[in-house]
Protein backbone atom coordinates (compact mmCIF):
# COMPACT_ATOMS: atom_id res chain seq x y z
CA UNK A 1 0.00 0.00 0.00
CA UNK A 2 2.86 2.28 0.56
CA UNK A 3 4.40 1.99 -2.70
CA UNK A 4 0.95 2.58 -4.35
CA UNK A 5 1.21 6.05 -1.97
CA UNK A 6 4.60 6.75 -3.79
CA UNK A 7 3.20 7.23 -7.26
CA UNK A 8 0.29 8.56 -6.18
CA UNK A 9 1.18 12.38 -6.73
CA UNK A 10 2.79 11.88 -10.47
CA UNK A 11 -0.63 9.31 -11.22
CA UNK A 12 -2.85 12.30 -9.71
CA UNK A 13 -1.01 15.25 -11.88
CA UNK A 14 -1.12 12.90 -14.76
CA UNK A 15 -4.53 11.78 -14.61
CA UNK A 16 -5.91 15.53 -14.29
CA UNK A 17 -3.45 16.90 -17.33
CA UNK A 18 -5.45 14.48 -19.44
CA UNK A 19 -8.91 15.03 -17.71
CA UNK A 20 -9.54 18.77 -18.26
CA UNK A 21 -9.11 18.99 -22.00
CA UNK A 22 -11.54 15.56 -22.10
CA UNK A 23 -14.02 16.97 -20.06
CA UNK A 24 -13.94 20.09 -21.91
CA UNK A 25 -14.89 17.94 -25.05
CA UNK A 26 -17.83 15.94 -23.14
CA UNK A 27 -20.50 18.35 -23.35
CA UNK A 28 -20.27 21.51 -24.34
CA UNK A 29 -23.60 23.09 -22.69
CA UNK A 30 -22.21 22.14 -19.28
CA UNK A 31 -19.23 23.27 -17.50
CA UNK A 32 -16.87 20.46 -17.41
CA UNK A 33 -16.00 18.95 -14.05
CA UNK A 34 -13.33 17.01 -13.19
CA UNK A 35 -15.78 15.11 -10.22
CA UNK A 36 -18.14 14.23 -13.79
CA UNK A 37 -15.40 12.82 -15.72
CA UNK A 38 -14.21 10.36 -12.69
CA UNK A 39 -17.65 9.84 -11.65
CA UNK A 40 -17.77 8.64 -15.54
CA UNK A 41 -14.41 6.95 -15.78
CA UNK A 42 -15.09 4.95 -12.80
CA UNK A 43 -18.74 3.87 -13.60
CA UNK A 44 -17.31 2.69 -17.32
CA UNK A 45 -14.90 0.79 -15.76
CA UNK A 46 -17.23 -1.07 -12.92
CA UNK A 47 -19.20 -2.05 -15.82
CA UNK A 48 -16.46 -3.90 -17.96
CA UNK A 49 -14.88 -4.96 -14.68
CA UNK A 50 -18.60 -7.04 -13.34
CA UNK A 51 -19.70 -7.84 -16.91
CA UNK A 52 -16.54 -9.44 -17.61
CA UNK A 53 -16.50 -11.63 -13.95
CA UNK A 54 -19.91 -12.63 -15.30
CA UNK A 55 -18.71 -13.57 -18.82
CA UNK A 56 -15.61 -15.58 -17.46
CA UNK A 57 -16.88 -19.56 -16.52
CA UNK A 58 -16.56 -20.66 -13.28
CA UNK A 59 -14.20 -23.42 -14.10
CA UNK A 60 -11.45 -20.64 -14.73
CA UNK A 61 -12.01 -18.65 -11.50
CA UNK A 62 -9.18 -20.57 -10.29
CA UNK A 63 -6.86 -19.72 -13.59
CA UNK A 64 -3.93 -17.54 -13.05
CA UNK A 65 -1.42 -16.55 -16.13
CA UNK A 66 1.75 -18.79 -15.29
CA UNK A 67 2.60 -21.22 -12.51
CA UNK A 68 3.52 -18.82 -9.80
CA UNK A 69 1.24 -19.24 -6.67
CA UNK A 70 2.08 -15.60 -5.21
CA UNK A 71 0.01 -14.47 -8.91
CA UNK A 72 -3.50 -13.97 -8.36
CA UNK A 73 -5.78 -16.06 -10.35
CA UNK A 74 -9.03 -14.67 -11.95
CA UNK A 75 -11.18 -15.26 -8.75
CA UNK A 76 -8.55 -13.61 -6.58
CA UNK A 77 -8.19 -10.66 -8.76
CA UNK A 78 -11.88 -9.36 -8.10
CA UNK A 79 -11.81 -10.43 -4.20
CA UNK A 80 -8.41 -7.78 -4.78
CA UNK A 81 -10.95 -5.47 -6.36
CA UNK A 82 -13.33 -5.70 -3.87
CA UNK A 83 -10.59 -4.99 -0.73
CA UNK A 84 -9.69 -2.49 -1.62
CA UNK A 85 -12.98 -0.20 -3.02
CA UNK A 86 -14.21 -1.42 0.45
CA UNK A 87 -10.99 0.26 2.19
CA UNK A 88 -11.01 3.29 -0.09
CA UNK A 89 -14.16 4.03 -0.45
CA UNK A 90 -14.79 3.74 3.18
CA UNK A 91 -11.90 6.25 3.73
CA UNK A 92 -13.43 8.81 1.49
CA UNK A 93 -16.33 8.47 3.05
CA UNK A 94 -15.02 9.34 6.58
CA UNK A 95 -16.83 5.47 7.86
CA UNK A 96 -15.86 2.44 9.22
CA UNK A 97 -14.37 -0.07 6.82
CA UNK A 98 -17.42 -2.54 6.13
CA UNK A 99 -15.00 -5.32 5.36
CA UNK A 100 -12.59 -4.88 7.78
CA UNK A 101 -10.40 -7.45 8.88
CA UNK A 102 -11.86 -9.58 5.96
CA UNK A 103 -9.71 -10.67 3.65
CA UNK A 104 -12.02 -11.57 0.65
CA UNK A 105 -8.89 -13.03 -1.43
CA UNK A 106 -9.07 -16.03 1.32
CA UNK A 107 -12.10 -16.53 1.98
CA UNK A 108 -14.20 -16.79 -1.08
CA UNK A 109 -14.76 -20.05 -3.22
CA UNK A 110 -17.48 -19.74 -5.90
CA UNK A 111 -18.35 -17.78 -8.85
CA UNK A 112 -21.58 -16.50 -6.83
CA UNK A 113 -19.48 -15.62 -3.38
CA UNK A 114 -16.82 -13.92 -5.73
CA UNK A 115 -19.73 -11.97 -7.80
CA UNK A 116 -21.73 -11.24 -4.92
CA UNK A 117 -18.42 -9.25 -3.01
CA UNK A 118 -17.74 -7.59 -6.08
CA UNK A 119 -21.21 -6.32 -6.34
CA UNK A 120 -21.24 -5.56 -2.82
CA UNK A 121 -18.15 -3.68 -2.97
CA UNK A 122 -19.55 -1.50 -5.97
CA UNK A 123 -22.20 -0.70 -4.50
CA UNK A 124 -20.54 0.84 -1.88
CA UNK A 125 -18.45 2.67 -3.82
CA UNK A 126 -21.31 3.80 -5.80
CA UNK A 127 -22.15 6.45 -2.69
CA UNK A 128 -18.22 7.91 -2.81
CA UNK A 129 -18.53 8.62 -6.19
CA UNK A 130 -21.92 9.65 -6.97
CA UNK A 131 -21.82 12.40 -3.95
CA UNK A 132 -18.45 13.84 -5.20
CA UNK A 133 -18.08 17.14 -6.42
CA UNK A 134 -15.05 19.31 -6.96
CA UNK A 135 -15.48 21.02 -4.04
CA UNK A 136 -15.75 18.08 -1.64
CA UNK A 137 -12.94 16.42 -3.74
CA UNK A 138 -10.52 18.81 -2.81
CA UNK A 139 -10.93 18.15 0.85
CA UNK A 140 -8.20 16.68 2.63
CA UNK A 141 -8.64 14.06 4.57
CA UNK A 142 -6.42 11.60 6.53
CA UNK A 143 -6.20 8.17 5.90
CA UNK A 144 -4.07 5.32 7.87
CA UNK A 145 -1.87 3.45 6.41
CA UNK A 146 -0.56 -0.57 6.92
CA UNK A 147 1.34 -0.28 10.20
CA UNK A 148 0.09 3.26 11.85
CA UNK A 149 1.58 5.85 9.38
CA UNK A 150 -1.34 8.39 8.54
CA UNK A 151 -1.43 10.39 5.67
CA UNK A 152 -3.10 12.73 4.05
CA UNK A 153 -4.51 13.32 0.62
CA UNK A 154 -7.50 15.10 -1.59
CA UNK A 155 -10.62 13.19 -1.02
CA UNK A 156 -10.54 12.86 -4.98
CA UNK A 157 -7.10 11.87 -5.26
CA UNK A 158 -8.47 8.58 -3.06
CA UNK A 159 -11.50 7.94 -5.64
CA UNK A 160 -8.94 8.27 -8.33
CA UNK A 161 -6.66 5.76 -6.44
CA UNK A 162 -9.14 3.58 -6.25
CA UNK A 163 -9.73 4.31 -10.14
CA UNK A 164 -6.41 3.41 -11.23
CA UNK A 165 -6.36 0.38 -9.18
CA UNK A 166 -9.42 -0.92 -10.66
CA UNK A 167 -7.79 0.24 -14.03
CA UNK A 168 -4.88 -2.13 -13.03
CA UNK A 169 -6.76 -5.34 -12.18
CA UNK A 170 -8.40 -5.01 -14.57
CA UNK A 171 -5.31 -5.65 -17.10
CA UNK A 172 -4.15 -8.64 -15.21
CA UNK A 173 -8.03 -9.92 -15.50
CA UNK A 174 -8.16 -9.65 -19.17
CA UNK A 175 -4.75 -11.13 -19.65
CA UNK A 176 -6.24 -14.53 -17.90
CA UNK A 177 -9.41 -14.14 -19.99
CA UNK A 178 -7.44 -13.88 -23.06
CA UNK A 179 -5.84 -16.83 -22.43
CA UNK A 180 -8.91 -18.85 -22.81
CA UNK A 181 -10.09 -16.83 -26.31
CA UNK A 182 -12.92 -14.95 -23.94
CA UNK A 183 -13.24 -11.46 -25.42
CA UNK A 184 -13.16 -9.04 -22.39
CA UNK A 185 -16.17 -6.72 -22.02
CA UNK A 186 -14.22 -3.65 -22.81
CA UNK A 187 -13.52 -5.33 -26.29
CA UNK A 188 -16.55 -6.50 -27.10
CA UNK A 189 -17.91 -5.49 -30.28
CA UNK A 190 -19.48 -1.68 -29.95
CA UNK A 191 -23.35 -1.87 -31.09
CA UNK A 192 -24.11 0.10 -34.45
CA UNK A 193 -25.98 2.86 -34.56
CA UNK A 194 -29.45 2.55 -36.00
CA UNK A 195 -29.53 4.27 -39.39
CA UNK A 196 -31.98 7.30 -39.17
CA UNK A 197 -34.69 6.95 -42.17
Amino acid sequence: REETMKTFCVMVMAFVSFVLPAAAQQNPQQPPTVAAFVRARYMTRKGEIVRSAQKMPEEFYGLRPGPQEEVRTFGQHLAHIANFNFLWCSEAKGEKNPNAGINLEKTLKTKAEFLKALNDSYAYCDGAYNALTDASGAEIITITQEGGRQVQLPRMGLLILNLGHNDEVYGSMVTTMRIKSIVPASSEPRPQPTPRR
